[in-house]
């Protein structure tokens, strides 16, 4: 069984709908059509599924198999292909620490549903679970031995006069994998000691450890943010040779810039930039805001790919420019939160989503500040709507050497700002806060940009309409998405 090089989620970073839904906002049957889509269209071995602060069907498994059977026979769910369910983190969201239960206790039906398809010696469907906000060993434990002993080990129990097993027959498969997604500083930096810990009484053949790329942007800035998953991917590489154990990286890579720049344009410079890496995921800007054969194409060549060795870095110097940065950064979000927040409000929705509120729910600590924000396709796409990538924010910390430095460990440093600045509107620096002009004036003069004028003049527009007061929220939803389209992802 190979471990998939393509994962397809849910991410709602999209500007068009695609063409197999009714409705901008996907849900229910739209996300089974979407799953088959990604398995049988597009060449994606892997699709999440997303329990995670959103609804999804609980018997996508079943679903699959009853309308596609032609090519479910043909290509094996459990093994050929791979169904990855993300489940709620009890620790932080209580609201949905239920659902985390409920989802480990559909497993087994899901595999009966395989089974009376497949056959008896039919692959389990569902064998992973990715865990979000990973912060310890012990979270992960819960989740791997509640389902050894209270899903998996129920057919033992006895019901009355019969076991269980008698009774609904057995539980299958009888354990599943635990993924950790690691997702802020502290534990990108300790994610070898989180994996090691959990390892330390399991046979396994490979470990996969979803390092998270979005929201450590969010949190500490674009630059901070590439240097801590290199941090995370280099400590793993040293462990994974130290104990044996294959360690499988996942990395959760956007269409924009500050959160990965990777779309079907960009393969090859995000597999030579994360090398180590072995699954990348494709979000939903890059599967629908391109032609399909562009995708198709660039997600042949990406399962085509072979992952690479860890790379090392000099992590007392990566250290020094992510303090730096993300100080500077998280001064000037204080400054921009109150203008981002109102016009997020105005981003239109992709996903059927619940409230979320988490580690990296709506307020925040940016170093030593407690501010609201939204997620993070929110926060890029209201950045964008004003003229302002957020990939600039907290630039002006970077000394000469801090750059040069980057320019060597960072590969697509000055291609990924200059992708960014295409869409800074200059004209209005003027309506957003001090430290933000800074930031543009310091890019501006390290890069060279060529200005996207379409996308300057709907960035004008929104501008303006914020700089009259006016809140005709139809109206900024349209801009923001037409400015949206040019750039090819919403945020």
């Amino acid at each position: 069984m190979e471990v998939p090089r393509c994962m397809s989620t849910q991410h709602p970073d999209n500007v068009r709908a695609p063409f197999f839904a009714d409705h901008p906002v996907l849900q229910g049957e739209a996300e089974i059509k979407e799953a088959y889509y990604a398995y049988s269209h597009l060449g994606c071995t892997e699709q999440m599924w997303d329990y995670e602060g959103k609804e999804v069907d609980n018997f996508v498994v079943k679903k699959l198999l009853a309308r596609y059977g032609h090519f479910f026979r043909e290509r094996r769910l459990g093994e050929d292909l791979f169904l990855t369910l993300r489940v709620p983190n009890p620790r932080v969201e209580r609201a949905e620490a239920k659902v985390l239960l409920e989802t480990l206790e559909s497993i087994p039906r899901s595999y009966d549903a395989a089974r009376a398809f497949y056959g008896e010696d039919g692959p389990a469907p569902i064998f992973e679970v990715i865990l979000p906000m990973t912060t310890s060993a012990a979270e992960l434990n819960r989740v791997y031995h509640y389902y050894r002993e209270f899903v998996g080990g129920k057919e033992r129990q006895r019901c009355f006069d019969i076991t269980v097993r008698e009774w609904v027959g057995d539980f299958r498969p009888e354990g599943i994998n635990v993924i950790p997604l690691i997702e802020d500083r502290e534990h990108l930096l300790s994610a070898d000691r989180i994996v090691e810990e959990y390892l330390l009484d399991k046979d396994v053949d490979y470990q996969r450890v979803f390092l998270a790329r979005s929201d450590p942007a969010l949190n500490y800035g674009l630059v901070s943010a590439v240097l801590l998953v290199k941090i995370a991917l280099a400590r793993l590489g040293r462990l994974e040779k130290r104990i044996g154990v294959e360690l499988l990286p996942i990395l959760g890579v956007g269409s924009a810039p500050f959160r990965g720049n990777f779309s079907p344009r960009r393969v090859e410079e995000t597999l030579a930039e994360y090398p180590s890496v072995q699954t990348f995921t494709v979000q939903s800007a890059f599967k629908y805001d391109h032609p399909q054969e562009e995708v198709r194409e660039a997600i042949r060549r990406l399962n085509g790919s072979r992952r690479g060795r860890p790379e090392e870095v000099d992590e007392g110097r990566c250290l020094e420019i992510i303090d730096k940065v993300s100080a500077r950064y998280a001064a000037c979000v204080w400054e921009v939160a109150p203008l981002v927040n109102e016009l997020a409000r105005y981003v239109p929705q992709r996903r059927a989503r619940k409230l979320h509120v988490g580690l990296f729910g709506y307020s925040r600590e940016l170093d030593g500040h407690n501010i609201h924000l939204p997620r993070a396709i929110k926060f890029c796409a209201a950045m964008y709507s004003l003229g302002m990538p957020p990939e600039l924010l907290g630039l002006s910390a970077l000394n000469r050497e801090d750059l040069n430095f980057l320019r060597d460990v960072y590969r697509n440093f000055e291609d990924d700002v200059r992708d960014a600045l295409r869409y800074l509107n200059v004209d209005n620096l003027g309506f957003l806060p001090s430290p933000l002009r800074e930031e543009a004036d310091v890019a501006l003069r390290i890069f060279a940009p060529e200005f996207d004028e379409d996308h300057q003049e709907i960035t004008g527009r929104i501008a303006s309409a914020l700089r009259e007061g006016a809140r005709d929220g139809a109206a900024l939803g349209e801009l923001i998405v037409q400015a949206a389209s040019i750039r090819r992802f919403l945020g």
